[in-house]
């Protein structure tokens, strides 16, 4: 009985000495992990609200209905301009169709409405998330002007060949750019039910 009680005080005494020498390697490294935790924890619940990452959904409608794309988006393949007669990137893409009314792609404010020879009368839309799009060969009759407010799928013109850069016929270049960079719409559009 003594034995037995003495080899229990043995035992105990061993589990103490194995935490303390766990403590002894290792407690330097679990306090540097909590305080790094909670860094990050206090980073994270601090960052100003403009910082923190949007999880609203953008729903993009199509520029035009039941159109067909006659030049797309090419940021690194040359494509011929026959109008201009030159090879050039095409940072947009052009709508033909039989209806050749022009909607916005997604609710916005309009920030120009501008005419000038080469790409006729153009609609610039600004979006959230640092989207903007922007409406070329527009025909006079333009729908909105600058300051309105828009919604997603709302006309704002027709189709037409004021673009004298690029078309003949009726047709809409539309450019998409995020952060004020020219990006391509096929990645946030489906354009292949327009």
């Amino acid at each position: 009985s003594v034995n037995k009680r003495g080899m229990e005080e043995d035992m105990e005494l061993s589990k103490q000495n194995k935490i303390k020498n766990f403590f002894k390697r290792y407690g330097v490294m679990i306090i540097a992990g909590v305080f790094v935790v909670a860094i990050a924890l206090t980073v994270g619940l601090t960052l100003p609200a403009s910082q923190q990452v949007s999880t609203t959904r953008l729903d993009f409608t199509a520029p035009m209905l039941n159109a067909e794309i006659t030049k797309d988006f090419s940021d690194t393949d040359l494509q011929y301009n026959e109008n201009l007669n030159r090879w050039e990137i095409h940072l947009g893409i052009d709508f033909a169709g039989e209806k050749n009314a022009v909607f916005s792609v997604l609710d916005g404010t309009v920030l120009s409405v501008t005419n000038n020879s080469l790409e006729g009368y153009v609609v610039e839309i600004e979006h959230a998330d640092g989207f903007t799009s922007v409406y070329s060969s527009l025909g006079e009759n333009v729908l909105v002007k600058e300051g309105d407010t828009v919604e997603g799928g709302q006309q704002i013109g027709e189709a037409s060949n004021t673009a004298t850069s690029e078309f003949t016929d009726s047709q809409l270049h539309f450019c998409l750019l995020k952060d004020g960079v020219e990006v391509d719409p096929n990645l946030y559009i489906d354009l292949q039910n327009k």
